[in-house]
């Protein structure tokens, strides 16, 4: 059975996978705004498996030194700490180009970052939902994006509200994916707020969106992945009892 949980805050996962009734959960390690290094629970996250999320500004991709930088520090920090919590996985998004840059440069970028830092547990980038010069909005750029990581242990993980809002079909998506990467290690479960290709990161719980359940619903038994729901707090218990009875 694929276990199924959601994003919690990081006071007590535990306790909040116990209230909305998640088999695993994911969760930040400090302000995911913020350049600040992470900042650890009060106390072990047990009786639970878990993934951490990276801060949204890491860019490791981006030409502006002033940004690249402090994001290779940041994900370095965030894996360390990651892998010492015992967590599964340590999910980013995969970062952006400015408008007139070579997107080249940014998936050389990337191959820099495994090439000089260790990984204890898998990286596992995330496809976005905006940015006309995404590194993994479009499925052509994840495609290039793995060309230039081959040879490095790099997972993935598949957002569907991304995805829609991105401008990919849901339809067949595992499949397309699976041919550039090999694997999904991580499904987020989202409904969008927003219309298909419209760039905007915006989730909503399952079934009060703009999206197909079915079509998402495909998606998750195609990838046989673990689960995690990054919907409203307010109804995710009654998502992951959607995914319950529907997978």
């Amino acid at each position: 059975m694929v276990l199924i949980g959601a994003h919690v805050g990081q006071d007590d996962p535990a306790a909040h996978a116990e209230e909305v009734g998640a088999e695993i959960v994911q969760f930040f390690l400090g302000d995911p705004q913020s350049y600040k290094g992470p900042v650890l629970p009060d106390k072990p996250v047990e009786g639970i498996d878990f993934y951490i999320h990276a801060p949204y500004l890491i860019n490791v991709a981006t030409t502006n030194n002033r940004l690249r930088i402090p994001s290779r520090k940041l994900l370095a920090q965030h894996l360390k700490a990651a892998a010492d919590l015992g967590a599964k996985g340590l999910i980013v998004h995969g970062g952006h180009m400015g408008k007139d840059d070579d997107p080249a440069i940014g998936f050389d970028n990337w191959r820099k970052v495994f090439e000089r830092m260790e990984c204890p547990i898998p990286v596992l980038i995330e496809n976005t939902a905006g940015g006309d010069n995404a590194m993994a909005r479009k499925l052509d750029n994840i495609a290039r994006l793995w060309e230039k990581l081959d040879g490095f242990d790099v997972g993935f993980c598949l957002d569907t509200c991304h995805a829609h809002a991105g401008g990919e079909q849901l339809v067949d998506l595992v499949d397309r994916v699976l041919a550039i990467t090999g694997r999904i290690d991580l499904i987020h479960c989202n409904d969008s707020r927003d219309a298909f290709d419209s760039g905007a990161d915006r989730h909503a719980n399952l079934g009060s969106g703009k999206m197909d359940v079915e079509a998402i619903l495909a998606v998750c038994r195609a990838a046989n992945a673990p689960i995690i729901v990054e919907t409203p707090g307010e109804g995710q218990a009654d998502d992951i009892a959607l995914l319950r009875k529907n997978l």
